[in-house]
């Protein structure tokens, strides 16, 4: 490696990959996916050096275990059961698994294949590699984290004048950061600036929450939804969040508990958000489409269905910066409570745009998945076919029900 080794520890990877672990490892441990990479810059290129360094960088991944002090905080998490944190004790990651080349418009490929039980904890680091290694080696890293410093602190002095109230938010960059660096150099900054006005309660990364003593977050991605409902081929893929909802009681009862709405359009997962589920869990998290519409088409829900939406939570995480937290906090302050999870904006703000890259599940138990969010673009499927026959099966399950 040309490099620093940049993923040191299996816990630098967000809480949901084991949360959802957990869960895959109890009820779908047969299930086979494969990832697909992609990167929606459309000026951005990685050289041939760069596709080497992530190879070395992703193979000095796979090398690593958990350690029992590791396993121990692992174990400490209320919802994490005794069973799942002995398998991580054997768990390493293949480099057998990866496929990784230069055939892409964009110079760089990357396809995961294997259980679903292994390939789910690689998206997180792989992301986390790319991003380091494309700054570092496509630019001056130096003069990038210097920039990253001053709109930091800018961030930081406007919490301190009062600027933004947000209320309480967590930091998500782990798969957008400029680097592990630049991550951790935010939190502690931002813990700092900690006021009840602007309370970071936590972070995804689970690795940084356990050396700064506080709260790892992150509940469910759309995985999930995608390979629960779509990955056994007898199941409706428009009852995806049914499937996925009940598996995940099954699994934590009333424990960790916030509901992801968008994998196959919010108004299809409120056909099956009825009260049984939205009583059992806490909230409900967006992730595309307009935030306001959203959180009123909740709270309209909430109150169909006799529940106060006082009890419950929405969890903002679609593209947010503190502006916009603070706006949708005054705009929905005392009718609902709200919560935050800031990514790039936290991580990966600097004087040039950050990367927009993905790593999607696209197969699963051979057969094409998707994902039909609230707005374009944000789907990765291969086969436009799929996508048309989930979009019919959604449309048949609106007008019909």
């Amino acid at each position: 490696m040309k490099l620093p080794q940049i993923i040191n520890s299996l816990l630098e990877t967000d809480l949901y990959k084991f949360s959802m672990g957990q869960a895959i490892y109890h009820q779908f441990s047969d299930y086979k996916t494969i990832w697909s990479f992609k990167c929606r810059n459309k000026d951005v290129h990685f050289t041939d050096e760069m596709v080497e360094e992530i190879k070395d960088q992703i193979k000095a991944y796979c090398s690593l275990r958990f350690t029992e002090d590791e396993l121990e905080y692992l174990h400490s998490i209320k919802w994490l059961k005794g069973s799942y944190v002995d398998f991580l004790r054997l768990w390493q990651a293949r480099y057998a698994d990866f496929e990784i080349t230069t055939d892409a418009e964009c110079g760089l490929a990357i396809e995961a294949k294997g259980t679903w039980l292994n390939t789910s904890l690689y998206e997180i680091p792989t992301l986390a590699i790319v991003n380091e290694v494309y700054f570092k080696m496509a630019h001056d890293y130096d003069d990038l984290l210097l920039s990253f410093k001053e709109k930091l602190q800018a961030k930081v002095d406007g919490i301190k004048s009062g600027k933004y109230h947000m209320g309480a938010y967590s930091e998500f960059g782990v798969r957008r950061r400029l680097s592990g660096e630049a991550q951790e150099l935010a939190i502690t900054e931002l813990l700092k600036a900690d006021c009840p006005e602007n309370h970071i309660v936590g972070t995804s990364n689970v690795y940084l929450a356990r050396k700064f003593g506080i709260t790892p977050v992150g509940t469910m991605a759309h995985e999930w939804i995608m390979c629960v409902g779509q990955g056994n081929h007898k199941h409706n893929p428009a009852y995806s969040n049914w499937y996925a909802l009940d598996a995940w009681v099954k699994e934590y009862g009333v424990l960790n508990g916030t509901a992801l709405t968008d994998t196959i359009t919010t108004d299809c997962f409120l056909k099956d958000f009825k009260l049984t589920y939205a009583t059992l869990f806490s909230g409900v998290r967006h992730d595309s489409g307009d935030p306001f519409e959203w959180g009123e088409k909740m709270i309209k829900h909430y109150e169909k269905l006799g529940i106060d939406p006082k009890t419950k939570t929405l969890l903002f995480s679609d593209s947010l910066n503190f502006e916009k937290a603070t706006a949708l906090h005054d705009h929905f302050d005392g009718r609902i409570k709200v919560a935050f999870g800031i990514g790039t904006y936290i991580s990966n703000e600097t004087k040039i745009d950050p990367l927009n890259i993905v790593m999607k599940t696209t197969f699963c138990n051979g057969m094409d998945v998707a994902k039909v969010s609230d707005v374009e673009g944000k789907g990765m499927c291969k086969n436009p076919a799929y996508v048309d026959y989930l979009h019919r099966c959604i449309d048949w399950r609106m007008k019909r029900e």
